[in-house]
């Protein structure tokens, strides 16, 4: 008799769900913890722009959107979650949150919304490439 074990997709993320618009975010879940990403939607060509990275390491995300929605109206039209884990601590949703931060801090659009543009913990990391060996080209 074979035993069939559960094998998740991903080691840090349990759910997602994309492109909820703004009218819809009471509908998500209660006590969700994990990453949110505010967009705004350009119809005419398709898009969606991003326009803040964000986390809900205690208290859930639908909370945060929430006060988004009434702080920043008019600013997104969507939004997408992701769900992390339970055994997923504080601090490493914390770090999800602060390196998509940091990709997004040049951003124009993204980096209006964002107050805390960069990630703390990033400077922390040594470079790959030593920065005199970088303007070298080699």
């Amino acid at each position: 008799m074979k035993i069939k074990s559960s094998v998740s997709a991903l080691r840090l993320f349990k759910r997602r769900q994309e492109f909820v618009p703004v009218e819809e975010i009471d509908s998500l879940p209660r006590g969700m913890r994990g990453i949110y990403v505010l967009f705004k939607h350009r119809p005419r060509v398709r898009r969606f722009d991003v326009v803040y990275v964000g986390m809900a390491a205690k208290g859930g995300v639908r909370p945060r959107l929430r006060s988004h929605r009434a702080k920043k109206r008019g600013l997104w039209t969507h939004c997408s979650v992701f769900e992390v884990w339970d055994n997923i601590t504080h601090a490493e949703v914390k770090e999800l949150e602060g390196i998509f931060r940091h990709i997004y801090r040049k951003d124009s659009r993204a980096a209006r919304l964002n107050v805390q543009r960069s990630f703390a913990g990033m400077r922390k990391l040594p470079l790959i490439l030593p920065r005199d060996q970088r303007r070298q080209g080699t």
